[in-house]
């Protein structure tokens, strides 16, 4: 092969990849307090909040390293890098990403997190898809650009399969509605005076403004959401926490610079409060179609 092929191929490939790197368009008309930064603090024995102030991503730490899930919008990157290395953690040893959501608030760092640390992506099956393609194929949110960097699945995971590093153990549980795989993840942490278990949970809001029955390329919505809040009833934990932080309260629970207390966030009533008021507005709904 000569130079002149060579330079036109390298080119060629060079040209593909700024046009996809130009096809990833980020919503701009977001709340300021998404990307707002906060403080990272200890929620319950090895498990911490490290993202910003109302999209939330917890690291859990282990010895052979630690899981990350949800990264934020783009921006968030160097905020949850910051606020991992102020809790005395080391960013590189992040080995296991998950996500609750495939939506550009939660995956817009992921792909860059992803290469910085070499960590492997794990993702519900059902939203590996929209995860691959940047968000282009959610019945929702997609179109014809991605709205996050497309970033590659290295584990599917489906319902109530396991995550395991070092002695920590998530199950995945699937929760879709909200997208397609959407998950929640329920574990168990400890520290000096208890165990804890803890529900990260997607809460099943809806995202869409059309009627169920006008989204052909998500026949099974209506049925997923009406699974979902049923699955979500049976559960059994002590701490939950939310995809977003105003979802379990976060904020009235924890202010910055407060000592660990993971009591705070033992709250079964306010979890019941959430489901009831979700479930009215997929009844509501349901009805209007």
């Amino acid at each position: 092969m000569n130079l002149k092929v060579i330079f036109l191929l390298f080119g060629l490939s060079l040209a593909f990849t700024n046009s996809l790197a130009q096809q990833v368009e980020e919503p701009k008309s977001v709340p300021a307090e998404w990307s707002k930064p906060f403080a990272p603090f200890q929620i319950a024995g090895n498990l911490y909040y490290v993202g910003t102030y109302d999209l939330a991503c917890y690291l859990i730490t282990t010895s052979q390293g630690n899981i990350l899930i949800n990264t934020g919008l783009a921006d968030s990157e160097p905020i949850i890098k910051a606020n991992i290395e102020t809790l005395g953690f080391q960013f590189a040893d992040t080995k296991i990403l998950l996500n609750m959501q495939a939506h550009y608030d939660h995956m817009g760092a992921m792909a860059s997190i992803k290469k910085l640390t070499g960590a492997k992506l794990m993702i519900n099956q059902k939203d590996a898809p929209a995860t691959e393609d940047g968000g282009k194929s959610d019945y929702a949110l997609g179109g014809s650009v991605s709205t996050f960097a497309p970033v590659q699945v290295d584990r599917l995971l489906k319902d109530r399969d396991t995550v395991q590093l070092g002695d920590m153990r998530l199950v995945m549980l699937h929760h879709p509605g909200h997208t397609k795989g959407s998950s929640s993840f329920l574990f168990n942490v400890k520290d000096a005076n208890r165990s804890y278990r803890v529900l990260l949970v997607n809460m099943p809001t809806i995202v869409t403004e059309k009627d169920f029955a006008a989204i052909p390329e998500y026949p099974e919505i209506t049925q997923d959401y009406a699974y979902t809040l049923q699955s979500m009833k049976k559960l059994s934990f002590d701490i939950w926490l939310t995809a977003h932080a105003s979802q379990c309260e976060l904020h009235r629970k924890h202010k910055p610079g407060q000592s660990y207390n993971p009591s705070t966030f033992i709250d079964k009533k306010g979890y019941n409060a959430q489901l009831n008021k979700l479930e009215k507005e997929f009844l509501k709904k349901k009805k209007g179609n």
